[in-house]
């Protein structure tokens, strides 16, 4: 092995091993604020607000777009790594100032080692899977190999978990109408809304030929309306119209946006398409995720709360990664077949422009389907009536 491949080794080795503390140490973060938000803010009310201001602060951090630009434009793009250090010393600061909770009595019941270990193996073959279909198509032995497997284990998972005594998933949180609709239309939604934040900036970057700073400016409506759709539209209407409703007319809007979107070309106008598109999928994804992280561990014992917030981060984290693996097969797909009946198979911008719009339509559908499954199966009646 030359110099070379084994410093790339060291270096995929270093990466993939602090994503992936930092994963499980994120895992451990999501699922606490929110079962901490859901327990310690018991009028309905308060809640709203609590839960407007978390969504605001979780839509906030797509201020990293432009951060994540200046940083890489003007410094080194290690330091996208290097910023989030003092941020994170702070906030755990302040959390070891101010939170205070109840010490409870130990357990003593048993780790569900098996569950965790065969969940994990299922969501990590179903990415692969994804992944796979991209680069070696959906009919390759890997790919569906890969599929296969992860369904295999997947059902395994819920066999497991209906017979042990102290399951990680425990079935009842998953089976409520509410939040089992909840973890499904966000999962889907995810999906869509992942695919439009990397092809949008691949566009921006190697069509328009934007810098990574103005990238990230340009997609600043996309933040404000998460924070305005998360803080004034989801925390004010979610005490007032029926959740179903309020999650589903919000999801439909995003993927309105979104479908607005598929119709750039080489030279759109910002002003004209992609502004009012970015806001109004700004509006409706922020009002959506404020609503659902309100949702998921609404009605959930004080014991429940941890797990069912947990399942809420999960279906975003799974969803991202397959909506990357996914959308970034359609993409390709569509662009090879433009490219072979029109430019004998050669790239160019023409060719990237019509994989993007067609990734964009299949994220506007999952996002819609995401919006009409909610009103199917969310719970009828107002969120403090539930």
């Amino acid at each position: 092995m030359s110099a070379q491949q084994l410093e790339t080794t060291e270096n995929t080795t270093v990466i993939l091993g602090a994503r992936a503390l930092q994963g499980a140490f994120g895992a451990l973060l999501a699922p606490a604020a929110l079962s901490l938000l859901a327990v310690t803010f018991t009028d309905h009310k308060e809640r709203a607000r609590a839960f407007g201001v978390f969504g605001a602060v979780s839509g906030g951090a797509a201020v990293g777009l432009v951060l994540g630009g200046l940083l890489t434009e003007y410094l080194n793009w290690r330091w996208t790594f290097f910023i989030n250090v003092p941020i994170a010393a702070l906030a755990a600061l302040g959390a070891w100032k101010t939170v205070h909770t109840r010490r409870r009595a130990h357990s003593a019941a048993s780790l569900d080692t098996t569950g965790a270990v065969v969940a994990t193996l299922g969501l990590v073959a179903l990415v692969h899977g994804f992944s796979s279909a991209e680069t070696n198509g959906w009919t390759a032995r890997i790919t569906v190999a890969s599929l296969v497997l992860a369904m295999v284990l997947l059902i395994a998972f819920a066999v497991v978990e209906t017979r042990h005594r102290n399951p990680l998933l425990p079935p009842h949180v998953v089976w409520d109408r509410t939040r089992g609709g909840v973890y499904l239309a966000l999962g889907l939604a995810t999906i869509g809304m992942f695919g439009l934040f990397l092809f949008m900036t691949y566009y921006l970057q190697t069509v328009r030929g934007y810098s990574p700073v103005l990238s990230g400016l340009v997609l600043l409506p996309l933040v404000a309306g998460m924070m305005i759709g998360s803080t004034q539209i989801g925390a004010r209407l979610m005490l007032r119209v029926p959740a179903r409703v309020l999650m589903s007319l919000s999801l439909l809007a995003t993927a309105a946006g979104i479908a607005a979107l598929t119709a750039i070309g080489k030279d759109s106008s910002y002003a004209a398409l992609i502004l009012p598109g970015m806001t109004v999928v700004g509006l409706g994804l922020g009002t959506a995720t404020m609503l659902a992280m309100a949702l998921a561990p609404h009605g959930a014992e004080d014991e429940d709360a941890g797990v069912a917030s947990a399942v809420i981060n999960t279906s975003q984290q799974i969803g991202g990664a397959i909506g990357t693996a996914l959308l970034s097969t359609v993409a390709a797909g569509a662009a090879h077949a433009y490219s072979t009946a029109h430019h004998g198979g050669a790239q160019n911008d023409l060719v990237l422009v019509h994989g993007y719009p067609t990734a964009f339509a299949w994220a506007a559908a999952l996002v819609a389907l995401a919006g009409l499954l909610s009103f199917a199966v969310l719970r009828p009646g107002r969120l403090h009536t539930d």
